[in-house]
């Protein structure tokens, strides 16, 4: 009889063993991630072309940890707008997502956060469109401003014609609006240099780094309870056309007294 029971107990808790690994086995076959990103299959339906040629694509292609690639086609009416997508992530332990520029040919530009799910690529959440077709926008970074656990994404709207600096929060599928401010450009018009901007740690902070709209001032801005803030400004000889200015800037902000 004891044998017995014993057997039974070793049965149960060796089917209890075998469950816990193959949910442990499941949620690891479920982590499946996104490893790299490309758009593909140039239009030209669109027409705008603010980064140049061939900067408007149909196609999103994402390659998974497993060498698999997903892709997904926009309807006609749209066009990925950008350079490359961007891999980001909201939180510090959070899924890789994949940040692109679309346009459409009825509301211009649109910030579009994408994920990787059951085996498809899938709007997570996206920004209102500009609202006027050939009217572009470029991302600053996405970073944790305000220290909550949880990244914003930044960019400047219209950054050709006098642009304005947004921030954005998700909040299930949108990117809504939390505050903006004037007077920001970080793109010249036709050139494939995205980088004219950048999220930044000073004195324990992100902040923003983003040439005015002459390109010859760098402002620092913060975003606290108030909202957008300017902090600082790095004052520069010419328009800066490149990372290089944005990275001597931050030195220079990190090594002046009001940064400890």
């Amino acid at each position: 009889m004891c044998t017995y029971w014993s057997d039974l107990w070793f049965l149960k808790r060796s089917a209890w063993v075998f469950f816990m690994l193959s949910m442990l086995t499941t949620a690891f076959v479920a982590a499946e991630q996104i490893s790299g990103a490309r758009f593909a299959k140039p239009v030209d339906r669109y027409g705008h072309f603010a980064l140049g040629r061939p900067h408007e694509y149909a196609q999103l292609v994402a390659t998974t940890d497993r060498g698999q690639d997903v892709v997904l086609e926009l309807p006609g009416h749209e066009v990925f707008e950008d350079l490359s997508p961007r891999m980001v992530t909201l939180t510090d332990h959070g899924a890789i997502r994949l940040l692109a520029i679309v346009s459409s040919v009825d509301q211009g530009a649109r910030l579009v956060l994408f994920k990787l799910e059951e085996n498809q690529l899938a709007i997570l959440a996206q920004s209102a469109p500009i609202g006027t077709p050939n009217r572009w926008l470029n991302p600053v970074g996405v970073a944790d401003l305000n220290d909550d656990g949880e990244a914003e994404v930044a960019a400047v709207i219209t950054p050709h014609i006098g642009g304005t600096l947004k921030v954005y929060r998700r909040e299930g599928a949108r990117l809504v609006e939390i505050d903006s401010l004037p007077g920001f450009s970080n793109h010249v018009y036709g050139s494939a240099e995205l980088e004219l901007s950048r999220a930044v740690l000073v004195g324990g902070h992100r902040q923003l780094l983003v040439p005015d709209v002459s390109r010859k001032t760098i402002r620092a801005i913060r975003l606290t309870r108030d909202g957008l803030t300017e902090t600082e400004r790095c004052f520069l000889s010419v328009p800066v056309t490149g990372p290089e200015a944005l990275g001597d800037c931050d030195i220079q902000l990190n090594s002046s007294p009001g940064s400890e």
